[in-house]
């Protein structure tokens, strides 16, 4: 299905891709970076080259660690960044479908019921629109953490508690959002399942190993709070960067910066799935973040929900809370209140696109729904799970999906892969409301991972746009004075772009420069060297 979804991206994985926008761009260096530093300086992770001479860059965006790493083997092998970006979007899609379909079988018993779950949880509307995001389509670990934290809570086993951590954790390392969504999610479990928290009662017997021992680590709270103190510990390196940047570089999202990304009711009528958008959901797409979740996935997440046998179970409950949270989350300033929380809850001053809060009901709807297939499995015909798998994914299905052919890097970036010393800066030089246009000389550190001035990220900080304000008059004095403070070594001058910026006189006044020797001209790209 993963493969269905993504078509016709398995027919050439290296040559197709999404690299006709600029976040794919970014993602692809961000997977070939860390496969990259790791095994040469594993503790620089955060101090890429791009956006030079600024520290933490990488902190400027999402490190997408896990991810990364599963596709790390690929690149050492020698595969290109895009194949290995490629490999880990339909992986990804796997995974978290695989991940969904063994919670659900093991909370309802019916393999059928976790294949309707795993199918609407891993190929819904936010995830097929936005094939440029790889940490959107690895999710494989909620799941996970749903189900550790049930077990915490009425089993007794340590176990959980170590599974509980490390899946809260690798999911937090796809993510910053998700490392958000799934907090609030076990936040908002906890207050539901209150009751729970102080009970010895177990519903799972525990191991041997695990009686007696501490009697605070008897209580779930207890297990909840050490299965917290480990994911804290084993985040912390990850996280202190961010803090860094937060403290240093003013990286934080102003409320005013929230309010342009809200979801509204829209939102949750915009979908890509070929059939309900030429049917209906056209109107509503443009713009929008897609939060659909379907008709069928709907009638049977209201199936269990209607079923008094099945609200009664806790899980259901905490199911549906956790989809409310994220749906009112999802509204941004539009919800009463959210202005105070954005300034005082953690985590959330470090996003910026709250529609996409909208994730979390979506996740719930499938949980709800799997529990909803496996009521009408017990009352329905016994082709009825079949049905709902194609109706499911006919809702969902948007395939062909528009990849374009991957553009090639030229040459001319290889020959700083083994220099020293080497420190580019690319003209045009992006800054501003036009940073993303950075784009293709980010794809292109590929090749070499030297340090580049320019850069793209969620984030910029006002050193990056200063020096931006003062390499717009290039080849003026201002402009060759900031390329030395920089101690930048070499100059590319894309010169069709260049001149279509700030016209052909320019162009050719470059040339006239004493202190930038030329070098070379391939692919319409001059080379200087900065004396």
């Amino acid at each position: 299905m993963a493969v269905v979804h993504s078509w016709p991206l398995a027919s050439d994985p290296a040559h197709l891709a999404r690299l006709d926008n600029h976040d794919a761009e970014l993602n692809t260096w961000i997977v070939a970076w860390v496969a990259h530093i790791l095994p040469r300086h594993p503790l620089d992770l955060f101090e890429a080259p791009i956006l030079y001479p600024e520290h933490h860059s990488l902190a400027f965006s999402e490190h997408m660690f896990v991810p990364s790493v599963m596709g790390a083997p690929l690149v050492w092998a020698g595969a290109s960044p895009v194949l290995v970006y490629n490999i880990l979007i339909m992986a990804g899609l796997a995974l978290s479908g695989w991940s969904m379909y063994l919670l659900m079988r093991r909370w309802t018993g019916s393999e059928s019921a976790g294949v309707i779950a795993g199918l609407i949880y891993a190929f819904n509307a936010h995830v097929l629109t936005r094939f440029v995001h790889l940490q959107a389509h690895h999710v494989e670990f909620f799941p996970m953490v749903l189900y550790a934290f049930d077990r915490v809570l009425t089993g007794r086993r340590f176990r959980d508690v170590l599974i509980l951590a490390f899946a809260f954790v690798l999911q937090a390392l796809c993510s910053n959002y998700l490392l958000a969504f799934t907090t609030y999610a076990l936040l908002v479990s906890a207050i539901v399942r209150w009751p729970e928290l102080g009970t010895r009662k177990a519903r799972v017997p525990p191991q041997p190993a695990d009686r007696g021992g501490n009697p605070f680590l008897g209580l779930p709270a207890g297990r909840l709070f050490l299965a917290g103190i480990i994911a804290v510990i084993l985040l912390t390196p990850f996280l202190w960067p961010y803090y860094q940047v937060s403290r240093d570089q003013g990286l934080v999202r102003r409320v005013g910066d929230v309010a342009q990304y809200n979801a509204t009711w829209r939102d949750y009528l915009a979908t890509g799935g070929r059939l309900h958008y030429l049917w209906w959901s056209q109107r509503f797409y443009e713009g929008r973040t897609a939060l659909f979740p379907g008709l069928v996935a709907l009638g049977l997440a209201a199936a269990a929900v209607v079923s008094r046998r099945m609200i009664r179970d806790a899980r259901v409950r905490m199911t549906i809370a956790i989809g409310a949270v994220g749906l009112a989350f999802s509204f941004g300033t539009a919800l009463p209140g959210y202005a105070f929380l954005h300034e005082h809850l953690p985590l959330l001053s470090g996003l910026r696109n709250v529609a996409r809060w909208g994730w979390l009901p979506l996740a719930s709807i499938a949980i709800l729904a799997g529990f909803g297939a496996n009521l009408l499995e017990r009352r329905a015909w016994r082709y009825a799970p079949i049905a709902l798998g194609v109706l499911v994914t006919v809702e969902a299905i948007r395939a062909p999906v528009g990849f374009t052919p991957v553009y090639e890097i030229p040459r001319l970036y290889d020959r700083f892969a083994a220099a020293s010393d080497v420190v580019v800066a690319e003209f045009p030089f992006y800054s501003g409301a036009s940073v993303s246009l950075n784009g293709p000389y980010v794809y292109a550190n590929t090749r070499y991972f030297k340090p580049l001035l320019n850069g793209y990220s969620s984030f910029h900080p006002d050193t990056f746009e200063a020096r931006g304000r003062a390499l717009n008059s290039f080849p003026s004095e201002a402009a060759l004075a900031e390329l030395k403070v920089a101690h930048v070594s070499h100059v590319l001058v894309h010169t069709r772009d260049f001149a279509r910026r700030y016209g052909p006189v320019a162009l050719d006044a470059i040339d006239t420069i004493p202190e930038l020797q030329f070098e070379t001209e391939e692919d319409g790209i001059r080379l200087y060297r900065l004396k």
